[in-house]
């Protein structure tokens, strides 16, 4: 069964490639034909799908790093004065 279950996610994770490689290829050639036929609207969309695409990770991981650190400035406030005696 392992077997099985490893064969499985090796062909899973050959085949993740192709398949985004075909769907840029697609999105590439739709937004070619409607450029060459005048029309901007959809490779304006496709570009700011992509941008929100990029910065939504970044935004999410800075919201979690400011709230983080916002809260270890906290605990280090209310940590005895005792504990930097040590150091």
């Amino acid at each position: 069964m392992k077997l099985f279950a490893r064969a499985y996610v090796l062909l899973f994770a050959i085949l993740i490639p192709l398949v985004n490689y075909a769907q840029c290829a697609m999105c590439r050639t739709q937004v070619v034909n409607n450029v060459s036929h005048g029309e901007t609207s959809l490779a304006a969309g496709l570009n700011f799908g992509i941008i929100y695409l990029f910065v939504t990770p970044y935004i999410a991981i800075g919201i979690v790093a400011y709230f983080w650190f916002k809260k270890s400035k906290v605990n280090e406030r209310k940590r005895p004065l005792t504990s930097y005696i040590g150091r």
